[in-house]
């Protein structure tokens, strides 16, 4: 993605991304392939969450109208999200946890696009100057760098804890991940 992209279209594209990368996992009988697709899925929707987390919700908190509300509702699917992904991290790929586990994942990331799509990112767009929304975006992708990797259900769902601790527990992840060749998305450039 370019510098001046906003924050909407990157996100938006992420959804895209990951929707592709689950849909993948059910056409995939190869093992390994599907623990790849998997984890990169994973991967992708952690960095995505906490970037939401640090710049997205924020300015919905100043922006919108009811904007509190729709944050504490979206950190709650967060949460949901974060757990159902360290179910599926930690699944064989054959097994009936697995399968669970991803159609949760399915089913709550569903509910959390039509929110932000179909509501949420509609009113920012509206109310938001588009130079914030590229900067946003800008925001977003440099903190993608960063960002852990990996499900962490029990850290805190917010802009300061990401900020401050999230560096290092992505520097943690990654270097986990380069440890146990564990595919993830492609860092952001």
């Amino acid at each position: 993605m370019s510098t001046d992209t906003d924050v909407i279209d990157i996100l938006t594209s992420d959804h895209r991304d990951v929707t592709t990368l689950i849909r993948e996992i059910h056409t995939v009988d190869d093992a390994v392939m599907r623990r790849d697709l998997a984890d990169t899925a994973i991967s992708e929707l952690v960095r995505h969450a906490v970037t939401e987390e640090m710049y997205v919700y924020p300015a919905m908190r100043r922006y919108l109208a009811g904007g509190d509300k729709a944050v504490e509702h979206d950190v709650e699917e967060h949460k949901e999200l974060e757990r159902a992904m360290k179910q599926l991290e930690g699944a064989d790929v054959d097994s009936p946890e697995f399968a669970q586990a991803l159609a949760q994942l399915e089913t709550v990331l569903a509910d959390h696009i039509q929110d932000e799509e179909g509501e949420q990112f509609p009113q920012l767009r509206s109310v938001v100057p588009p130079e914030e929304l590229v900067e946003l975006g800008a925001k977003v992708q440099a903190a993608k760098r960063l960002a852990p990797t990996r499900p962490h259900p029990d850290a805190p769902n917010n802009e300061v804890f990401h900020k401050l601790v999230g560096p290092g527990v992505g520097l943690v992840d990654r270097l986990r991940d380069k440890l146990t060749h564990r595919a993830t998305a492609p860092t952001p450039e």
